[in-house]
């Protein structure tokens, strides 16, 4: 597996971003203001992130998704290490993600990579998606916001 950049000219994985946040206007917005990321192998892309400067000083992670039949196998361990890196190397000093407070897995992922909880914005997702999401057999409704120093 192989994660670059990817070219301005070459087509966006949508899909595999909408895996992640169902509102394509939100993601194509955040696509052409941030750095998109894509795992690949053998010439398929499996997986994605997106970086998007916030502050100065300050990235987040605003999109990682793996690809269904890639799941579970440690690529999204992979994708945020690799966001890590890429944010180190740029001189950033702060790296921030947020999920839903439905993303159990998510968020244990993003503490074991030294993400600590820094806030939470209640009711997000029912207040900027139209339809009610569920992940986990749970209501995602509030964002809950990471950070991490670098």
């Amino acid at each position: 597996m192989y994660i670059r950049k990817l070219e301005k000219h070459e087509k966006v994985p949508m899909e595999l971003l909408l895996l992640a946040d169902p509102s394509k206007s939100f993601v194509e917005d955040y696509v052409a203001k941030g750095d998109c990321f894509i795992a690949e192998s053998e010439e398929q892309i499996i997986g994605v992130y997106v970086l998007l400067p916030t502050r100065p000083k300050t990235v987040e992670i605003v999109n990682v998704a793996v690809a269904e039949e890639h799941q579970g196998k440690g690529i999204g361990k992979l994708l945020v290490s690799d966001a890590v890196r890429v944010a180190k190397t740029h001189g950033y000093k702060t790296i921030d993600i947020g999920t839903g407070n439905s993303s159990i897995g998510q968020l244990a992922l993003y503490q074991k990579y030294g993400f600590r909880i820094v806030s939470v914005d209640y009711n997000y997702f029912v207040k900027h998606y139209s339809e009610e999401i569920y992940e986990n057999g749970i209501q995602c409704t509030d964002m809950i916001r990471l950070s991490r120093e670098l």
